[in-house]
This record gives structure tokens, sequence and C-alpha cells, in this order.
């Protein structure tokens, strides 16, 4: 796993921030060292702009791979290669258990009639589904119909409508509620279970972000989850007389055409597919709307070269159509850019006909001509049959109508688990292997995982930083030096250097999660050390302090700000964790060298830093001396056993609790070092002594 730095637009800022701040002989009352946020909006970017070029870099990779796909081995084997990948970085997917399917309640309606159903995708798990079955003679082809981030799932207006324009048209449709949609929240409000209509505490994409944090320490993401979900209900579907499961389609709209591109990409079953109001490309996505909720991102996909072309790519030569709306915030130039390159390479497979896109001049959403698109590309492809299909008018179901539970709410069936539950179980199971794996290692086989799973290059591939002075602050008997350390590929880590005439004490590296300055006002922590004796440097590390980012797209109360980071990140395949431990280990190198002391320096890692403190210290626990970990989860256990977890998704490592927890460092460190005080638990309260 690649940690280097980026060099392009980070070495510009550095040197346009050099050119911007006062010279180092200027004084100052502040404790800022960056200038404030120049743009326009006044929002603060440095950490996207820090990683865009490495997104580009690795795009244009992919971009010349794809240029090399000629014959058809070739691109038979680029299919396998990321097939394989795709599924390595969702973690694989579970064995097949019986479904247990039962109908609970039938509708008819003008030209079709309907079934609710609830089925198992996993034990315990339970989906609440429709299926709309034309008045044709069976068997019908069968089409899947994900939701998009509907509030009541498969009761919206615009998915019942795609439905029941394709059951009045000859095609059988299952469409089924999503995680933390309609009848399938995981997280309900107090005193659901007393109410007949049971509601979930979070919208769809809220619920996503929190359902999506503790999967990714297990090597998973939610999306392994709604895939499989996605798997099981084509099991359904294809598994009843009435249906030809040679037969069969995937459509879906926004979130739902997030799942059918997925599907359709690894799904061999699914020979036509029609993916609407998501497809585009990594690069203009990110820009602008930015990542989306947890399901949309991938672990490492843009390092191995997965863009949304290849979700087509994956399939071919088998039909696909893209829908797209020319005023949608899903950036429509990304869609032809992606369906010039799976043109391309369908002309090369001899079948330049098996793909398309369908253009409305419209907003965001499933519309008349999206569906109507879709509609027609089924009934070419399952049907052989290539007419006009028009939508007439005609009534949709209220949610009651279409209601599958008893109580509005799958997590109300006896026996029903959530899909937390199922995290906390695979942990379970993943704890006894990590713990049998950890003894058998010695100490540099552990730090050579750790440094591995995190991303943290061994301390002598790190260059040492450039320093420069932009100012001094002085205050009543110490001074404060205001810093950058120019870190490797030129992030700037704004720094506080505090000395006072009488520092004779070890050095302190302090790093506090809220931002340097949180600790540095007169009478605070870093104040009663230096009077104690003791010099100090402050550091905001990557993405804290000055360098977090402003909030973007998603409230960033359970998230956090720098979450579309995190996950333009994660995607490279790199930990913020990683990360802001290879700035710790720059920091903490930098003042021994400054000492001149033969042992370590002491760090005091506050909140958000705590985790890449820890790491640090374990990989290279040479250059530390006492490392106390404040207000910091003590294991990442508690993530797990957590529904709501707040600022937590930015030191989740991906997979990193099938190879070690958070005490496995502190023992790797020196445990008579490491020193955990007011440990917290995933939502922030303080954890009660054993």
């Amino acid at each position: 796993m690649s940690s280097s730095r980026a060099p392009g637009t980070a070495r510009i800022l550095i040197t346009v921030l050099a050119w911007i701040l006062p010279p180092e002989t200027a004084s100052g009352t502040g404790l800022r060292v960056l200038p404030a946020a120049s743009r326009p909006d006044g929002e603060i970017r440095l950490l996207r702009d820090h990683l865009r070029p490495l997104v580009h870099a690795a795009l244009d990779r992919r971009l010349q791979a794809y240029e090399a796909l000629k014959t058809r081995q070739q691109i038979r084997d680029y299919q396998e290669r990321l097939r394989a990948e795709f599924i390595e970085s969702l973690g694989g997917f579970p064995e097949r258990t019986p479904l247990r399917p039962r109908i609970v309640g039938r509708l008819t309606g003008d030209g079709f009639r309907a079934e609710k159903l609830i089925y198992e995708s996993r034990p315990g798990f339970h989906v609440t589904a429709v299926l709309y079955l034309p008045e044709a003679e069976p068997p019908y082809p069968g089409v899947l119909l994900p939701c998009g981030h509907s509030e009541n799932g498969k009761a919206a207006e615009l998915y019942q409508r795609a439905a029941i324009l394709m059951a009045r048209n000859g095609l059988a449709v299952l469409c089924y509620d999503p995680i933390g949609q309609g009848e399938r929240k995981q997280i309900l409000r107090d005193g659901a279970d007393r109410s007949e209509t049971a509601k979930g505490r979070f919208r769809p994409t809220e619920e996503h972000n929190l359902a999506g944090v503790a999967p990714i320490l297990l090597g998973r993401n939610l999306a392994t989850h709604r895939i499989w979900d996605g798997i099981r209900s084509i099991d359904y579907l294809a598994g009843r007389d009435d249906v030809d499961e040679s037969r069969i389609g995937c459509t879906g709209n926004s979130g739902g055409g997030l799942m059918t591109a997925y599907l359709m990409a690894l799904d061999p079953r699914i020979v036509a597919a029609a993916s609407s109001c998501f497809i585009t490309t990594t690069r203009r996505k990110n820009d602008d709307p930015g990542p989306g909720d947890a399901e949309q991102n991938i672990h490492a996909q843009t390092a191995y070269g997965m863009d949304h072309a290849d979700y087509i790519l994956m399939r071919a030569p088998k039909p696909t159509l893209i829908l797209a709306a020319t005023k949608d915030f899903v950036p429509i130039a990304g869609a032809w850019e992606t369906y010039r390159q799976a043109k391309r390479l369908y002309t090369r497979l001899g079948v330049p006909e098996r793909v398309g896109l369908v253009e409305a001049d419209e907003k965001h959403g499933f519309s008349m001509h999206l569906r109507t698109g879709a509609c027609r590309w089924m009934r070419r492809w399952l049907l052989n049959q290539v007419d006009e299909v028009t939508e007439a008018a005609f009534d949709v179901f209220s949610d009651r109508q279409l209601q599958c539970t008893p109580q509005g709410q799958v997590l109300l069936l006896e026996g029903a688990k959530s899909v937390f539950r199922l995290y906390r179980e695979e942990e379970a199971v993943l704890r006894s292997r990590r713990q049998r794996s950890w003894r058998r290692m010695n100490d540099e086989e552990r730090r050579s995982k750790v440094r591995e799973t995190a991303g943290i290059r061994p301390l002598s591939e790190i260059p040492r930083p450039e320093v420069r002075r932009r100012g001094t602050v002085r205050r009543g008997g110490y001074r404060i030096e205001k810093l950058i350390l120019k870190s490797d590929g030129g992030f700037p880590l704004p720094a506080l250097k505090f000395v006072s005439e009488k520092s004779n004490g070890k050095w302190t590296l302090y790093l506090q999660g809220r931002g340097k300055q949180a600790d540095a006002g007169p009478g605070g922590p870093i104040e009663s050390l230096v009077r104690r004796g003791h010099p100090v440097l402050a550091v905001d590390l990557t993405g804290l302090g000055e360098t977090e980012s402003t909030a973007w797209r998603y409230d960033p109360k359970y998230i956090g700000n720098n979450s579309a980071e995190y996950f333009i990140a994660y995607m490279l395949g790199r930990s913020m964790v990683g990360m802001r431990a290879e700035d710790v280990l720059v920091c903490a190198r930098y003042l021994k060298g400054q000492s001149g002391e033969a042992d370590g320096v002491n760090v005091v890692a506050v909140g958000r830093a705590g985790i890449a403190a820890l790491h640090a210290a374990a990989v290279e626990p040479r250059l530390f001396g006492r490392v106390e970990v404040r207000d910091s989860i003590d294991s990442w256990r508690r993530v797990v056993e957590s529904e709501i977890t707040v600022d937590q998704l930015e030191n989740t490592v991906h997979g990193v609790l099938r190879r070690y927890d958070l005490g496995d460092l502190a023992r790797l460190a020196g445990r008579e070092r490491v020193v955990f005080e007011r440990s917290r638990d995933a939502s922030g309260g303080i954890v009660e002594s054993d």
C-alpha cells in the first residue's frame, strides 16, 4: 500500500504560503500560522487539494490500461482482474443461506398485480419487497429494481411508477427496501416498539454513513451488505416458477443506479442493465458534488483502477444503458465520457448496439423519460421487442398498502437482526483469529503488519521536513515560535514551539485533535508543561486544526468535517490514520534532532490525534518516551459495538480488526510507556474504569 505524498498542488501551496506570510522576524499576538482561507466562499480545502493530484495520477494510469485493451483476451483479463479486486475490496461475500420467503399480502392494479414479500438475505436479516407481475402468460422476464435514497424506500412514487410501467409491459419487477430505508431502518426512534408505524431516527444517507463506519474496520463496506441483499433478491426472483431465470434485468435510479452498477458488474445473471442518474467519472464526481455516502466509496478502487466506466466494461458485451439528466448534480459530462469508453470497447467486441445512453433535459430523478427509456431497454433485450413505450396515467399505492411488516419495521419482527448485530458477530469471529495470528508473530513481524495495514512507511523512507519560521509571539515568561513543517509531498503542518529560558526538561510533542490552539491559551495544559521546564511543540496533524476541511455534503455531527477527504483517500487505498502517523514520526524525529537527546520525546495526543500517535509509537518506539493518549477510544471494538458513532470515521483503517487492535499497539510501543487517560466510547462518552 503506497504512502507517497503528492508533489504538485501541495508544493505550489507551500510556495504561496511562504510568499503570503510575514517573514520569520515578524511578531504577532495570534496563534494562527497559515493564512485564513482565501477561497471566495471561505471554505478550507487544503486536504482535498493535496489529494487531487494523487487521484488524477491514478486515474491517468487507469486510462492507459484501458487504452491498451485491443484483443478479446486482453479484455477478458482486464474484466477478471477488476472483478476479483472489487470483491476483495468488499471483503468477499457470505455463504448463501435459506431465503425463507413468504408472501404477506396481495394487491391488484390496472394491468398488473403485486405480491408483498419478506425474505432473509442472511439469517434473521429481513428484506421487505414488492413483486409486480404482468397479466401476460408466464414465465416472465424478471427485473430487479433497487431503490434510490428515498425515505420510504419501495413505496416512493417514482419507483412504483417505474415498476408498474414495466409490469404493464410484460416484465416481472422486484422492488425491495434498501438498508436504512422504508421498513428496513437500522436505528429506530425511541419507543418504536410501541408504535404501529415505527420510524427510523435518521434519514437514509445519515444512517448509511453511521452504518458505514464499523464495516471498514472489518475489511468490508456497507456496500458489501447492500450488494448481497441485491444478489439474494435476484436469487429469489430467478427461483420463482413464473420467472425465466435466463432473462434477468436490473435498473435503478440515483442510489439505485449505484446498486445497479455494482450488481451488473458482479452478478453474471443480469442480462440487461440500465443505471439512472449515477454514472459519471470519479474525477468529476470528486470535484463536484464530492464522494457520496458510505456505500458509494470502495476501498482502493481508484488505486487499482476502477472507475465508473468499469462497471460497464466488466460486464461487456452484455446490454447496458446509461440514463442521465442534463440538470443533474451528477456531472453529465462524466456520463458521456464513460459512454464513449464503453462504446469503443463494445465496438471492439463487435456489438456497439449493446451499449446506449438516454439523456433527459431534467433534474436528478427517475423521470418519465428515463423510466420509459429503461422499460424500452428491458423489452428490447429480455422480450426481443423493439417498440415505443409510453406511460399513461395510473394510480400508485399508499405507503401503508405496500407495508409488509405488522409494525412497519423489520427490526420489530421476532428474531430480527440489525446490520450492527452482524458487525458484532463478525468482529467476535475475527477477534479470536487475529489474537492467534498476533501471538505467532515476533515484534518486527507485528510492526511490519501494522505498517502494511495502516500505510506507514519505515522511518528511513520518510524525508525530513523543511521548516520555515513564521513569527514569534511573546507571552509572560516564554515565547511561542510559529512554524510550518513541510511534510513529505508538501502538505503544511502548522506548529507552535513553546520555549522558556528555564526550559531544561524533555521535549513534549503535543497533538490536539481539535487543533493545536485548543490547549495553547494562557493557563492551559501546554503552558503548564512549559512552566514546569518542558519545551513543547504543538502541531496540527493532517486534516486537524488549521488544515481541517470545511464540512462537505453531509452534516459533520457524526462523521466529521473531513469525511469527503477521508473517502477520497480511502478510494486511493490510504488511511488518514496512516498519513497522520507519518506526521507524528516526522515531528518526533525533528524534535529529537533539536534536543540531541538519546532517549525519545514525550507525546500528549488528545482526541482524534490519539490513534495516529499510538501507531507511530508502535512502529518506531525508539523515537518516543511517555505516550499519553487522552479522550480517545482504547479499542476499535467500541466502534463496532456502537450504532451511533461520533467523529470516528477518520479513525478507521480498512480491515484492521482482521490484524490488530489498539491494545496491541500499546503493547508493541511498550506498555510501560503508553497511558490511556479519560478513555471514551465511540459516541464520545467517558468510559468507566474497569
